[in-house]
């Protein structure tokens, strides 16, 4: 296993990309693995939770609301939005916006236990529309989906964030 050592820099200090924690996880997602048979099976079990806890919440309001949201922004070649035709695309950031929204929506997805509690299906919409809008092929999708579970996880056992009065969502931030 890499490890890679982080720590906090004042907001003044600009980092070259390469020793910024974004660019050590892309590093991570686009190493050349092969994916572990058991990952691909959760992986996938994982995307079909969210997609149904997505469609389960698709009508309600705060879901449509977001998806309006993200009407406003078409893009050619861009990421698709549950419950619309995958011929309709919109800028990734407002799709993965909208589908976010339609998977928490129910709070009825993945939840992993730990030294906190987590949501790391919370990744997959933002993931999916980037690879969506990228072009990237399934391989990398799910190559991406199983590098946020370990990262997201990892933190998760590692940090409570619950005693330092903060919110799990922040692991995501």
């Amino acid at each position: 296993m890499k490890e890679f050592k982080v720590r906090v820099y004042p907001s003044k200090t600009t980092l070259p990309k390469e020793k910024q924690l974004a660019w050590a996880l892309a590093q991570l997602a686009r190493a050349n693995t092969a994916i572990d048979p058991e990952a691909l099976a959760m992986a996938i079990n994982r995307i079909i939770d969210n997609a149904a806890a997505a469609c389960a919440a698709i009508n309600r309001p705060p879901v449509a609301a977001a998806r309006t949201q993200a009407l406003a922004h078409p893009r050619k070649n861009g990421a698709t939005l549950f419950g619309l035709p995958s011929d309709q695309t919109f800028e990734c950031e407002w799709a993965a916006w909208a589908n976010n929204v339609a998977v928490r929506e129910l709070d009825m997805h993945d939840t992993f236990l730990a030294a906190d509690y987590s949501h790391p299906g919370d990744t997959i919409p933002a993931i999916m529309a980037v690879a969506q809008q990228t072009g990237k092929s399934g391989n990398d999708f799910i190559l991406g989906v199983l590098t946020a579970y370990e990262v997201q996880m990892n933190l998760v056992k590692g940090i409570c964030l619950h005693e330092f009065k903060k919110d799990h969502i922040a692991h995501l931030a």
